[in-house]
């Protein structure tokens, strides 16, 4: 066994995937000389080489079409944007081309395009650097959406979504990079198809992915003390949802919380709830509750971002008002 965070963990699938498949490579801004923004990168242009590891320039909408042109030449480019928002400068490449060129050819050309970019809020970068948009592209046709919460996940997400024909867009989470787990030596292929219950329970569904997991995961011990035992499940897939774990989970617990670091309107959390509520609604006991980051832009200062962010406390009381007396 291996202690490894999950910038490691990370590090570790680049490398093991650069390794295995000649036809993969890396490509984006400051991702060689300077070794990714986050460090995710550090030392894989030394150890590859340029032709593997490629710095690019100041552009996201032309290295993403880049990346797209290789993927249909038959490469298997991995591109890092160096955080979400940045990414919506490549939206019209990602949309109108990415996720659309199978279905205009006719099947013709595939698109096996691996999209990795920094996600989420908790670091003090303001409005601007703090967004959770993967519910944005998870609404998109055409594209899969993975959101590894996890050091393994991490580590063994990439090369599965390296193997899809259709582009794969992976949301890390940077509040996570510091995390640590203990994993075996080689690198383990993980399960994009299926959601993952992290904790079972009986009184109370916990639905959530990414970076608000292990938030979930405290808040659930803080429930055990006041016996009400809740289950939690960590989506990992946002596109395609695993809609059949979520409703098991639902009709077994007869309640839901859905937490989701996305905005309310307009959000994941929304969908998800809509498909509890048109396939599980005489299962409920009591409606569905959401807890999501407050309607603002991001604020920089620490206990206001803490504020608008889900936190612990506030995924226990919405559990406890949709659990009630009832345990």
């Amino acid at each position: 066994m291996t202690k490894l965070n999950y910038r490691e963990a990370l590090r570790d699938g680049l490398r093991d995937a650069l390794v295995r498949e000649p036809r993969a490579f890396l490509m984006g801004l400051d991702v060689g000389r300077y070794g990714g923004t986050y460090a995710v990168s550090r030392g894989l242009l030394e150890e590859l080489g340029p032709e593997r590891v490629r710095d690019t320039p100041l552009s996201e909408s032309a290295f993403v079409g880049a990346g797209i042109g290789a993927a249909i030449g038959g490469l298997l480019p991995i591109v890092e944007i160096m955080t979400v928002n940045f990414s919506l400068l490549a939206l019209d490449q990602i949309m109108n081309n990415a996720a659309t060129l199978r279905h205009m050819t006719g099947g013709q050309l595939a698109v096996p395009l691996v999209i990795r970019m920094t996600t989420g809020a908790g670091r003090q970068l303001a409005a601007q650097h703090s967004h959770s948009l993967e519910g944005w592209y998870a609404h998109i046709p055409g594209l899969r959406i993975l959101a590894p919460a996890t050091v393994e996940d991490a580590r063994g997400m990439l090369w599965t979504a390296l193997m899809d024909p259709d582009p794969v867009l992976i949301f890390e989470h940077a509040a996570l990079f510091g995390l640590e787990a203990e994993l075996e030596g080689a690198v383990t292929p993980v399960d994009i198809d299926h959601a993952k219950i992290r904790r079972a329970g009986k009184h109370v569904s916990l639905v959530t992915y990414g970076g608000t997991l292990h938030k979930t995961l405290a808040a659930a011990e803080t429930l055990a003390k006041d016996g009400i035992d809740a289950e939690v499940i960590d989506l990992r897939s946002l596109r395609p949802l695993d809609t059949e774990t979520i409703i098991a989970s639902v009709k077994k617990t007869r309640r839901a919380v859905i937490i989701d670091e996305g905005w309310r309107s307009g959000s994941l959390s929304a969908e998800i709830s809509a498909r509890v509520m048109e396939q599980a609604f005489y299962d409920l006991d009591a409606p569905v509750e959401r807890v999501c980051t407050a309607e603002v832009p991001i604020p920089y200062a620490k206990q206001l971002e803490e504020a608008a962010l889900p936190q612990p406390e506030t995924i226990v009381q919405a559990a406890r008002k949709t659990v009630g007396t009832h345990v």
